[in-house]
């Protein structure tokens, strides 16, 4: 299929739901490449690491609009008239990025102490 992969492939592959991809076309995130004689969507390398990228950024809290801003960062090459301003703005997803781990690190610590009171507890049984 010259390099094209069928959604179905590109959900096992990234572990998103042929809904969640579907829905990421719809809002304009990820459009397939090519579609086949049977209309078909395929997505070629890019594409899915496009929704390789997005995924990663779901569970940072990023809304739509910030994907897709961030996306086009992202896709952007430098340039001298609107360099700075790039870089400024993808310094402040950066920073959101890195608050949302720590969040989350400190989230897991919080679930990590209530499984071992759960673990004790049954050996105590």
């Amino acid at each position: 299929m010259n390099g094209h992969a069928q959604i179905g492939e590109v959900a096992e592959r990234t572990g998103l739901s042929l809904r969640t991809i579907r829905y990421y076309e719809e809002v304009g995130l990820v459009v397939p490449s090519a579609r086949s004689q049977g209309g078909f969507r395929l997505y070629a390398e890019p594409d899915i690491e496009r929704l390789e990228v997005i995924k990663r950024m779901k569970p940072l809290g990023f809304q739509l609009d910030e994907m897709r801003e961030l996306l086009e960062l992202l896709d952007s090459s430098h340039d001298a008239e609107h360099g700075q301003q790039q870089r400024d703005r993808l310094h402040e997803f950066q920073e959101k990025a890195e608050e949302q781990c720590q969040s989350l690190r400190k989230q897991l610590r919080i679930a990590e102490d209530f499984a071992a009171t759960l673990r004790n507890r049954l050996s105590e049984w």
